[in-house]
This record gives C-alpha cells, structure tokens and sequence, in this order.
C-alpha cells in the first residue's frame, strides 16, 4: 500500500491509538489500533455510533462470537469515519487554514506530492487549477492497521467451565473480527509466532491476493532481527499467506513490552535487513508460489516493506535510517503521548509525562506475561498497587481476564496481578517450609504487578469522558525511554514539523544518538539481569553474559565506523557519540558475574 508519509504511528497500549486513524487517516497518516480488549472497543463504538448519528446497539458479552463481532464493527465505524473526513477535506479549496491544505503541508518536502503542490502554488490560474484537479486525485488515506499481541491468546470458558473450541481463543476471535471488517489494511502480529493463529489467517480469502496480485488484508510481522523474520515468513509463506511488512522495532529502547533481543543492536539487525533483504523476497516468493499455483494465481509479483521503529528522537536519526538502510517507513510512537489531538491520553497522565524526569522512566516487572515492561514512576496504577497493599488487599479484581496464564496454584490459569493469585501468594509465603528466595519474589510481585488490562485501557475512556467500569480508573503508561528527552503539550503540526527537521521539540537535556541510547539500556539491562542471577545455574549465566557480551562489542564496533556515515550531524556530535561508544566499552568490559557495584 502507498503512503504519503515516511513516518507511521505504532500501537501503544490497548487504548492510546484506539481511535488514532479516525484523527489522522485523513491526513495521508498510517497508525494500529491494538484489538486486544473488545470492551474498551465497544464503549468506544457506543461513542462513535452516537456521534455519526447512528442507532447503537450492543454486543452483549452473552451474544455468539461477541468478541469479534465488537471488533467488526468498531473498524466499520472508524472506517466510515476515516473514509467522511478524507472525502470532506478533498472537497475543500486550496486556501490557508483548510484541512486540504493542511494535508499537503504537514508532507515532506521530498515528496513527489509535496513537490507538485508546491508547483501549484506557484502556477497561474489556469494551471493551478489543473494541478489541484491532479493533486486532488493524487491524494491517498493512511492505512487503518490492527495489533494482535500474539501471545494473548488463552482459551475460553462457557457458563458451565467447559473450555471452548480454539477459534474462541482471545487472538483468534480478534483476528476474525478484524479478518471480516470492511478494511483494507494490515494486521501487525507481535511477539512472536503463534503458529495456530497465524494458520488461522488461510480461512479468510482477503490475506490471499487476488488476480491482479493486490491483498485487502495484508499481514504485518514485528520482528527483533532477520532470523525471526525469516522463521516466521517461511511458516506463512508454506500456506501461501505473504508477509507484505517486517516491521522491526528495538528491543529495550521501545514503548510498552520490551523484548531483549541478548545483546543484539538494532544498527547491525537493520544492515542484515539491508543486506539480505532480496533474498529473502525471493525465497519467501518462492515458496509462496506453490500454494498460489495451486488456486490457479500466477505471476504474483507482491512488494515486501522493511520498516523500523523504536527509540528515533529526531529528524537526522529518522532520515538516517531512511537513507542508510532503504527502510520504507520509521515508526514514532512515545513522542506522540504528547500530542493529545492524535492520542487518547487523560490530562492527569498527560501532566505525569509533561513533568517527568529521565530517572522516572524505568523498565519494570509490571506486566503480568512475566516479560519486562517500559514504565514511569507515580502513574495512578501504580499508587493503586500500593493503596491496596496498605489496605492488606493486594491484587486487583481481575474481570477482563486477558493475561490469565499462570498456573502455579489453580488448573485453570489466572493472571499474577489478581487478587486472587496474589492471595494464594501470600498464603505460599506464610508457610515456614517456603524457601527464603520464593518469598523474596513473592514479595516483589505483590508490589510491582499492575492489572494492565484496566490500567492500559482507562486513559482512552476518560479522555473521551467515559466512566470506566467499576470506577478502575487507574492508568498504566508504557512510554519508551526516549520520551525523556520531550517535555510539553504538543500539537500535531509541530510533532510532524519536528520529525522532517521543520521544528526541534527536544528539551534541554543533552541526548545522544538513539543507537548509544540503545546501547546503554542495553548495558543496564545486563546488569539487572546480573543482579538476579542465582548459584544454581552458574553455567548457564557465564554463557549468557559472555553472549551478550560479544553482541554488544560487535555493535559497538559496528558503530564505530558507521558514525562517519552519517553525514547530517556536525563533527562534534561525531566526535561525542564516538567518546560515548569509547566510555560505554570500557564499562562492559568491566561487567563480569558477581562484581560488586552491581550487588
């Protein structure tokens, strides 16, 4: 699918971007719209039928297959939306101030629209016409994608606890839902590879092409390096189902989950990419073209997009991956937490991020799936966990139920941030037979799991003036660590500005290049893990830190010598991220099992 922007607006949350596309797919703008939690999606649908002026009826959790007949019908309506402001702005005049001039300002100057616009308005009357009549045509919507977190796909349970057939599983629902909406967009499957879901997508024609070889439903990997990229790819090549997009994001220097990838730097992950980016096409196509023969498709000739998001902070950084690595697009997702005209974010949560500091952003435990989770300090999700420890009720009343996977005191699963599991903790910890060490992690999950479920949905609601159920209005915030380095309330225009080099929206804080900010999370990262290393498996722990180790030093050398490529920043940024590179391998060179500053 073209685009008009060389930026794309990842998913954050369950609800930061739930309504993003309807803000800004006029505009030429891509953004994901995370399906995970059909509540939060039907009280937006409520909200959004009532505003086109629509009678609204609910999809009652008792209803058939009400998980994805939600998620149908929430991306009709956002697509009906998107589809009434893009042909409402087509219809408006070339005049300062108006949507549709807007729609061409906020493009880069180096597109090939933004370009003949520009002609335009130097032109004399009659062409200028003529111009405006072929920009008009020339103008296209930003895609309407979903997110699926792979791993978010527990069976369900009717009324009577008998577990119900696999194509109910939470993912498996939200895929049907959005596998029958009226779209035609992608779906970024994250997290991994769920080889039943990802089957799943050969019983809906739109993921297969049609005859002249377009897909109306095109499939989106998040992936961490090439080798993911590629395990992934054959699997669905072998059905015949085509990956259009690899979207690879950083592993630590992201918003949300954070997915360590054991030392490897996004820099030599994107030069893999780069690299063998042809050859991967072709086995993929190869493969592709035994299932396409066979349903009588021939001389499919699909395009494969490579982008990358995660940690990028300024117009040289963007740029720079733009150019050195032939990505197609760059993912800016934190930054746009600021930007509460295409976000979904409540002003207390907005205030928390306006006047947080770098040390207020940390990598947590709060997540439930057991994996590490961005976070910032003081979020109101965060004082609840401690409110209800003071009140000898830790845990939370778990009713959404999405993150139930943990087995370790019931045989079928709940969520570690449940009241329920955490009660069961407590009595586990009480018994004088209990190992000291089971304690101690006892006791830090009773004080960092946050019920993601409510917490990552609530701000949408009440940015939209809509009462969470059972007034579980504490919020969590997944923003990545780059946000530090913003601080403010920031309109779309200067968010844009600032990502094509028009505007700066940096703070005063000095930030480094977005490979050393990588880089040092990386290092953190090491350390931490370092600290919760046990005598037990001491074998396995000097092989892990001795690999994570090399892969650093390969990127540190690799960064090295790209720093002369990039030809925008000034000598003495250059010459600062190659001290940093220096200091940040002196210190990892010092990092071995059991030193004591890290104790």
């Amino acid at each position: 699918m073209m685009t008009a922007h060389s930026f794309h607006i990842p998913v954050m949350g369950l609800g930061y971007t739930v309504e993003t596309p309807a803000k800004v797919a006029h505009f030429g703008i891509s953004s994901v719209i995370s399906i995970v939690e059909d509540n939060l999606i039907e009280k937006m649908r409520k909200m959004y039928y009532e505003r086109e002026g629509l009678e609204y009826q609910e999809i009652k959790l008792k209803d058939e297959d009400y998980r994805a007949k939600r998620i149908t019908s929430y991306l009709n309506i956002i697509k009906r939306v998107v589809d009434a402001n893009f042909e409402r702005l087509k219809s408006q005049e070339f005049e300062a101030g108006t949507q549709l001039t807007n729609y061409f300002e906020l493009l880069p100057d180096n597109a090939d629209l933004k370009k003949l616009y520009l002609e335009m308005l130097s032109a004399d009357e009659t062409d200028k016409l003529e111009l405006g009549k072929e920009l008009k045509a020339k103008m296209i919507k930003g895609s309407i994608d979903v997110n699926i977190m792979t791993k978010l796909d527990k069976f369900n349970y009717d009324k009577n606890g008998e577990q119900l057939a696999p194509e109910f599983c939470d993912a498996m629902a939200a895929l049907r839902g959005f596998a029958l909406s009226d779209l035609n967009s992608g779906i970024v499957f994250s997290a991994g590879m769920n080889p039943r879901l990802f089957s799943y997508c050969t019983s809906f024609p739109d993921f297969f092409p049609d005859k002249n070889g377009n897909f109306k439903k095109q499939i989106i990997l998040k992936v961490s390096d090439y080798r993911s990229a590629l395990i992934q790819g054959k699997f669905l090549a072998k059905k015949g189902l085509w990956v259009t997009e690899f979207r690879i994001e950083s592993g630590l220097n992201c918003g949300g989950h954070a997915f360590a990838s054991g030392g490897t730097l996004l820099g030599p992950i994107m030069e893999e990419f780069k690299t063998k980016k042809q050859e991967l096409v072709a086995e993929l196509k190869q493969i592709c073209e035994k299932t396409w023969k066979e349903m009588g498709l021939e001389n499919i000739s699909p395009s494969l997009k490579i982008t990358v998001q995660g940690g990028v902070g300024t117009a040289n950084e963007h740029n720079f991956l733009l150019e050195h690595y032939q990505v197609d697009s760059v993912g800016w997702g934190s930054p746009f937490l600021m930007v509460p005209e295409v976000l979904s974010i409540d002003n207390e949560s907005l205030s928390l991020l306006v006047n947080a500091k770098k040390e207020d952003y940390y990598l947590s435990d709060a997540s439930p799936l057991g994996v590490p989770f961005n976070n910032i300090k003081n979020t109101s999700s965060e004082l609840l966990i401690q409110t209800r420890m003071d009140k000898n009720r830790p845990g939370s009343p778990c009713y959404k139920k999405f993150l139930q996977f943990d087995t370790e005191f019931t045989k079928i699963p709940i969520c570690t941030a449940s009241r329920e599991y955490q009660n069961l903790k407590e009595i586990q910890m009480k018994q004088p037979e209990t190992p000291e060490k089971v304690i101690k992690k006892g006791e830090e999950i009773l004080k960092v799991k946050e019920c993601l479920c409510e917490g990552l949905a609530a701000s949408a609601l009440m940015a939209n003036g809509i009462e969470p159920d059972r007034n579980l209005s504490a919020v969590s915030i997944c923003p990545g660590p780059n946000l530090a380095y913003f601080s403010g309330i920031f309109s779309m225009k200067s968010m844009i500005g600032h990502i094509y080099g028009k505007e700066n929206l940096l703070n005063s804080l000095e930030r480094p290049h977005m490979f050393v900010n990588e880089l040092e999370l990386n290092i953190k990262y090491l350390k931490n893990q370092i600290r919760k290393f046990t005598d037990e498996t001491i074998e396995q722990q000097i092989k892990f830190v001795e690999t994570f180790k090399n892969n650093l030093f390969e990127g540190i050398n690799y960064y090295k010598e790209l720093a002369d490529s990039m030809k925008a920043e000034t000598k003495t940024f250059i010459e600062k991220m190659k001290n940093d590179l220096e200091e940040i391998e002196n210190e990892l060179f010092q990092i071995t099992i059991g030193e004591p500053e890290l104790a």
